[in-house]
Order: structure tokens, then sequence, then C-alpha cells
């Protein structure tokens, strides 16, 4: 009788557990939200001497879509920038197209360490002899919206910090209601949850392109890596380190989402596969951070850190939402049931929020009713973080000829 009472005892402190941190994250997602909506007048931040920019472009292959993003970069920079594409083991013209256009190029060939995060250590060791005031980093398959490098090196001046643009998916123009779902979960993650947090006055996760870093912040932290989401892996060094980002959302970044089927399930794969692992190497990192270098801003980033994929987020709620409700009828202790629903509330508030405000045009009202086909195809993916979770960093594999026209839709192009 007794072992079966702690038994029980074991599993609802175990549920009740599981539930409460459930509920804990879907508030703090409300709460990004609710401050996403408020309003904010666009500040102006002036720089007190001339500064200098290098753009790195790390490329792995890129001759297709590499010109049209270095045409958006260049008008942008003055006589004392530089841009600098790093062609990295490629085994096309992208070394070519870069000088055409009048980049700087440097070329790295080392078939071991495979990564961007090494392509951008290699620039970065280039810059050494005659370093800029601020280093941008450009992904080479988006475009870059005017005015983006300047806010961006403005904001990273003044405040000493890593600063984050804000970097959308376009869809592609043969595209599904999956493609709209898509682009509406890279939305709340890329825009409404980091403005909600700059209203708030907290920092954000680093995205991927867009980012500008002083120099001196940048050098702070190795980028020598092959991890799989090597931008959330530098956000969160640089927060250790005590420079934690913040988000400018004046920029504005748009990339492409893969018009092909293999080349979306590997580009989520990648990224949800890293996240993953991310929340289980450096959550703990941050609270250690956070307590011994009493640094709040790495405690609300390892709450940042801890909300999954939006798609994983609600499969997770559902699961654990039946598991509270078997237990309450078991047991009679409906606590986590009500930890549950009210998580739901939040959970749903937060996205329904999201979608009124900054969602409607990726994905239509009717496309809505597509949700569940898109958590049924992203399944396989979390299944295989449990058995076979990817290590090895890959690039995604680009559409044949495709490149976007600037209005946020992408454009195919016969070769």
């Amino acid at each position: 009788m007794l072992m079966s009472q702690l038994i029980g005892f074991c599993v609802h402190f175990f549920i009740l557990v599981s539930t409460l941190s459930f509920s804990v994250l879907s508030s703090f997602l409300l709460l990004e939200c609710l401050a996403a909506l408020l309003p904010a007048s666009r500040q102006i931040v002036e720089t007190s001497y001339p500064h200098r920019i290098a753009v790195l472009v790390p490329a792995h292959n890129e001759e297709v879509c590499l010109s049209v993003t270095l045409a958006d970069v260049l008008p942008q920079l003055r006589a004392q920038d530089r841009l600098i594409v790093i062609a990295d083991n490629c085994t096309d013209a992208t070394a070519e197209v870069a000088r055409q256009v009048g980049a700087s190029v440097i070329e790295r060939h080392n078939l071991t360490l495979i990564g961007k995060g090494y392509a951008l250590d290699y620039g970065l060791h280039h810059l050494m002899s005659d370093p800029p005031d601020v280093v941008m980093l450009i992904d080479a398959d988006c475009r870059v919206q005017p005015d983006t490098i300047d806010c961006l090196t403005r904001v990273a001046i003044a405040t000493g910090r890593p600063a984050q643009a804000t970097y959308l998916m376009a869809k592609p123009t043969v595209s599904s209601p999956k493609d709209a779902v898509s682009a509406f979960a890279f939305t709340v993650k890329n825009l409404v949850r980091p403005l909600g947090l700059s209203r708030l006055k907290l920092p954000c996760l680093l995205t991927g392109t867009g980012m500008a870093f002083p120099w001196e912040v940048i050098r702070s932290v190795s980028l020598a890596n092959g991890h799989l989401v090597e931008d959330m892996k530098l956000s969160l060094d640089l927060t250790i380190a005590g420079h934690a980002p913040i988000y400018c959302p004046e920029a504005l970044v748009i990339g492409n989402l893969p018009q092909h089927e293999r080349a979306a399930r590997g580009q989520r794969t990648r990224w949800e596969h890293g996240h993953l692992q991310a929340i289980r190497m450096y959550v703990p990192l941050l609270v250690k951070a956070g307590i011994e270098k009493q640094r709040p801003e790495a405690f609300s980033l390892a709450l940042e850190l801890c909300i999954p994929p939006l798609s994983l987020f609600v499969m997770g709620w559902l699961g654990l939402a039946m598991v509270a409700l078997a237990w309450g009828a078991m047991s009679g202790l409906w606590t986590a049931a009500g930890l549950m629903a009210m998580a739901g509330g939040c959970l749903s508030t937060a996205i329904l929020m999201a979608w009124a405000k900054f969602g409607r045009a990726d994905l239509p009202l009717g496309d809505l009713l597509t949700v569940p086909f898109y958590l049924l195809w992203k399944i396989p993916i979390y299944l295989k973080f449990l058995v076979q979770p990817q290590r090895d960093w890959v690039r995604t594999e680009r559409d044949p000829a495709v490149v976007s026209n600037g209005q946020g839709v992408v454009e195919l192009v016969d070769e």
C-alpha cells in the first residue's frame, strides 16, 4: 500500500512539474505576443564618429542567387566599407560571380571542418589585420532591404551590443498551404516574439542573417563550429559573455522558403534538431551565468530558448493535456489538467493574436484548416530526433534558379 502511494505521489509530482513548466512557457509566449502589439515610435540612433563596416557573406555554391544579394548590399555601403564574400568549399562559379559585381573574395578549402561557423571564423581572421568598427553577417541567398545596413550599424554602435534585423521568409510562387503555415510560424519566431521582447526591454536570439556586431564583441567568442544552428549558438555564447543581442525591427532581410519537399524537410530538420540540442546544452549554462555573473538577460534568454518550435509546442500541449486529463480521471487530482487548460488558453490566444496582427498575409483564414496536416508533416522530424538526431551541419539544398524580386515574392527563372 505504501509503495503504491509513493509511486502515485511520484507520478503526480512529475505530471504537475511538467504541466507547470508548460504553463510558464505558454504564459511567456503570450506576454511576448501581447507586448508586440504595443505601439512604439521609431527611434533614430545617431553615431558620433565615422564608422567602418565590413560585411561578410559566407557562400557555399551560391552562384545562382549571390549576385542578387550583393546587388542589395553594395548600394548601402560607403567608400570606407568592405564587402567580403567567403567562398567556402565551392565547386561552382561563386567566387567569379562575387568578383564580377565588385566584392572582395576570400576562398576557403577545408573538407574536414564544414559549416557556416567555420566560414565566418575564416572571414574574421581575414579582417584582423585591419579590423572594422562593425562586422555585418549576411547570408548569400536573401534580399537585404534598403537602409538595413545603416540601421543595424547605428544600433550596434550606440548600444555596444549585437543587433538583429527582422528576418522573414517569402513563400514560393507555386506555394502550398503547408508553405503558408511555415511562413507564419517563421513570422512568429522572427518578428512577433523578438518585437515583444524588445518592447519588454529584453534581449533576443540571433536568427542567422542580418546581424551586426561591434568588432570587440564578435571577437569575444569563437565562431569556429559546425553547430546545426550556429546563429542561435552565437547569440547564447555572446549572452553568457555579457553581450546579449538586441532586436532592430526597422531593418529587414527576406529569405526564401524551399520550393521542393526534400529541401524543405532537410531545412526544418536542421533547424529544429539544432534548437532542441541547444535547449539541452545551453539552458543550464545560461542559468549558471545568470546566477554567478548576475545577468538577468541570461535568465530571460533561457526562458525564450525553452519555447520549442511552434508546431512542437502545439503537439506537446495536446499530448500533455491528454496525460493530465487521464491522470485526473484515475486519481481525482485535477490540478495538472487545470494548468494545461490555462496553458492551452495562453497558447491559442498568443497564436491567434499573432495571426490577426502579423500573419494574415502569409496565412489566409482558409489555410488555418490545414494546420493539423502541417503538424502531421512535422511528426517524423521530431521522431527522428529521438532515435537519430542530426549532428552535422548540412547546407539547405537550393532550388534551381531561384531568385527574389525584392517584394517578398520568389520567382523561378528558366535556365
